[in-house]
């Protein structure tokens, strides 16, 4: 036989895309070619699927007077990665008739080693994904990565650590690799299907731990319950980073079907090592990150950072400190939930549905209002600080809460404040009782950050007296329209945590509290 034809597949943008390898064998002098838009790590692959070949006990293609053509399909979508190197491997062998077996509904995947080791790849999860959508039945990949690829069901799920192993389970013929094991063939054990492991290790610390900043811890309530972006500011050494780390404990764990999407993303991105992620991602980028590196894109775009923060928390440190640009790139992702990037080869929409939780000093120097230091800033210092964060940011974060300096004694002291498991209770129930409204209206949306302003007139109902409040209230800060239906949708949460039917005036009072006292 001199052709022969197996499956693989690559990651493209978020998804699986399904490749056919194809390979024919020809006589001639010794050429060995990989057609179909191949980049440099595919095309380098047939110097490592020789090596791996000759190391694994066969005749290395190179070793032979041969034309050697080797064919991906669809030819018109970019071949990127080390992807197809067992497919390739595999394909050559059964088209020099050096192995036997029926190649329909299998998916090969994996890069080799010279010594034939099959080594890990990313995007296992929605590779998997994609060949069970496509009707493939098995999956042949590096064995770092079956435990992630097995969270998929309805799909046999083969890991394997090297080209010899793969060998060995799918040779029907009676050749070398029988001859070597006695006509004993040695089968890969069929990976279990993976449980989702919900133990979480608390290295982040506890609220009951940071003493003080109740005021904070409250803005940080409601912002988890509602899910609600949230901005601290305050002079340094107060807590911000430590209360921004904490917070992500109070999230709600993610479902299965959170669990397969936001592991699809960090597998993706090459951000996870074969395991899951169980938990709501916490995302600190550096304030020195690029703008490709916070938003995402590339020449063939890929994911950033507001997009493996998805369903998670995204905390900017140092918010002013931020390029000016990369500020302003948020808008989309915090109005929308979704980050779209527009390239001449092509656009993509990526999800980011995260909380923001940003940290600043009020100034420069960081003691503006501080009684115990002074301020060194110039005023023209202190103006260039406050336009870094434009009218259209401040209005899209919801909640803007000061964190002073603690009391020396209080530092000292016992920590006495609320454990994060008793206000992640609260936050679940309140979670509960916002999902069970939304599903009884048939709206698809879980939080109340996420109401549009229809929403807001058929699910939050003002009595006469409470929006004369609001109307009020609003006028005297000059709000924005969009601040105004920010201002409900807190208080709507507040309410909810209150497990209150209606909003009550009490209810907007404290979320007009978290509107910025300048700016607004």
């Amino acid at each position: 036989m001199s052709f022969a034809k197996v499956y693989s597949a690559q990651v493209n943008l978020l998804q699986g895309a399904i490749v056919t390898i194809e390979v024919d064998l020809s006589k001639g002098l010794h050429t060995f070619s990989v057609v179909g838009l191949p980049d440099k790590a595919v095309d380098e692959s047939k110097d490592r699927v020789s090596g791996a070949i000759k190391n694994s006990g066969f005749k290395s293609p190179k070793a032979k007077n041969q034309k050697i053509i080797v064919s991906l399909s669809p030819a018109d979508l970019k071949k990127e990665g080390p992807f197809f190197d067992l497919a390739i491997a595999i394909a050559y062998l059964k088209a020099a008739g050096e192995i036997k077996f029926n190649s329909e509904k299998k998916i090969f995947l994996g890069e080799l080693g010279l010594d034939g080791a099959l080594r890990s790849i990313r995007g296992a999860l929605p590779l998997a994904e994609e060949a069970k959508r496509r009707g493939y039945e098995e999956i042949y990949l590096p064995k770092e990565n079956a435990v992630e690829a097995a969270m998929v069901d309805g799909i046999k799920i083969f890991g394997a650590e090297s080209l010899e192993e793969v060998i060995e389970h799918i040779d029907e013929s009676h050749g070398r690799i029988q001859e070597k094991l006695g006509n004993k063939s040695k089968k890969i054990s069929l990976q279990p299907k993976t449980k989702i492991n919900y133990k979480r290790e608390t290295k982040g610390g506890d609220f009951a731990d940071i003493r003080g900043q109740e005021g904070a811890k409250r803005g940080l309530e409601i912002a988890a319950a509602g899910g609600h972006n949230i901005a601290m500011y305050g002079p340094p050494g107060t807590g911000k980073t430590m209360l921004a780390r904490v917070f992500s404990g109070l999230l709600p764990d993610l479902s299965k079907g959170e669990v397969l999407e936001i592991t699809g993303i960090h597998s993706v991105a090459g951000a996870t090592r074969g395991e899951l992620v169980c938990f709501p991602p916490f995302r600190a980028p550096h304030h020195t990150s690029s703008y490709v590196s916070i938003v995402g894109g590339g020449t063939y775009p890929k994911p950033g950072e507001v997009t493996l923060a998805h369903r998670g928390v995204l905390f900017l440190d140092e918010f002013p400190e931020f390029e000016k640009r990369v500020i302003e790139s948020l808008r989309q992702p915090l109005e929308d939930n979704i980050v779209s990037i527009s390239r001449a080869k092509g656009t993509a929409i990526f999800p980011s549905n995260f909380i923001l939780v940003a940290a600043m000093n009020p100034c420069p120097c960081g003691n503006t209002g501080n009684k115990q230091k002074a301020c060194i800033c110039k005023p023209s210092d202190l103006d260039r600080y406050k336009r870094k964060l434009s009218g259209p940011i401040i209005d899209r974060i919801d909640l803007w809460v000061s964190v002073a300096n603690v009391d020396y004694k209080k530092l000292g002291g016992e920590g006495t404040g609320e454990r994060s498991e008793k206000i992640k209770a609260r936050v679940i129930t309140a979670r509960e009782i916002q999902k069970n409204r939304f599903e009884k209206l048939g709206r698809d949306i879980t939080t109340n950050s996420e109401m549009n302003v229809k929403d807001l007139s058929s699910m939050v109902k003002l009595s006469k007296e409470v929006r004369d409040l609001l109307d009020d209230s609003a006028e005297r800060l000059a709000l924005s329209a969009r601040a105004y239906h920010r201002v409900i949708k807190i208080a709507r949460t507040i309410a909810d945590l209150a497990n209150s039917e209606n909003v009550e005036a009490n209810h907007i009072l404290e979320a007009i509290q978290y509107r910025p006292k300048v700016n607004s």
